[in-house]
């Protein structure tokens, strides 16, 4: 007997085909990569098509970068539909971050952010959260001596929560499940985003589910596109292919 799982698409062409649907409703995914992968403009997207498509409320909690900053970045690339804005709730974060990382003790900083997601879910009644991102939250929590027990409880109550959480993480794909970044194992889903050279002189961004729980999913690599504010998987390019359309 199938047991029928409710998902969240991430409206990547050709990628929630390769996850049985999307992402399973109430799971803690992370999407980590190095800089210059596209983690937020992937998340963003993923909120905001869910927003035009299903009208999916979702709130968008950045911890560094303005809320100004961040609409604007994103309405340049085309992800600003005006459908969205009734959906769509980016909450700035930092300039609280900074004033109680530097003013309070040790443990506040985790606390006004559960607040902050609670009290907007009462009030909002969003499905989908995306963290901007889980290394400035740790870092502004002040983990340390019990990471793996702290991001537990943290990863725990956000299931409790009721909402699909997408948190953004710098980590390497390659260094994800190293003893000391524990997240990969905590994560109900992994989907990393890294830079691949191709030949001397190309670059291509790429995308794969590297875990994704109650999914039977594939576990390599697609080429990641953006054009016209959509994303796309792809086969990915290798060098060999890449020569045959430069001949």
């Amino acid at each position: 007997m199938t047991v029928h799982i409710d998902r969240v698409r991430t409206f990547v062409y050709n990628f929630d085909e390769n996850l049985q649907g999307g992402i399973p409703k109430g799971q803690v995914v992370l999407i980590t990569g190095t800089p210059g992968t596209m983690k937020s403009s992937l998340a963003y997207s993923i909120i905001y098509q869910n927003a035009i498509q299903n009208k999916i409320k979702s709130v968008y909690m950045t911890l560094e970068q303005s809320r100004e900053n961040l609409l604007q970045q994103m309405g340049g690339m085309g992800m600003d539909d005006e459908r969205a804005k009734e959906y769509v709730h980016v909450l700035d974060l930092g300039l609280i971050r900074k004033s109680l990382t530097q003013l309070s003790a040790k443990g506040t900083w985790l606390q006004v952010f559960k607040m902050y997601a609670d009290s907007l879910k009462h009030s909002v009644g969003y499905e989908l959260l995306v963290v901007d991102s889980l290394d400035v939250l740790e870092m502004a929590a002040q983990m340390s001596e019990n990471r793996r027990t702290e991001l537990f409880y943290l990863f725990e109550w956000l299931r409790n929560l009721g909402v699909t959480s997408f948190l953004i993480s710098e980590t390497s794909p390659d260094k994800m499940f190293e003893n000391k970044y524990d997240e990969g194992y905590l994560a109900d889903g992994v989907i990393s985003l890294k830079l691949q050279e191709i030949g001397e002189t190309d670059i291509q961004r790429r995308i794969r589910a590297v875990k994704l729980r109650s999914t039977n999913h594939k576990t390599g690599y697609f080429s990641l596109l953006f054009s016209d504010g959509v994303f796309r998987a792809t086969q990915v390019i290798t060098e060999w292919s890449l020569s045959r359309w430069t001949r």
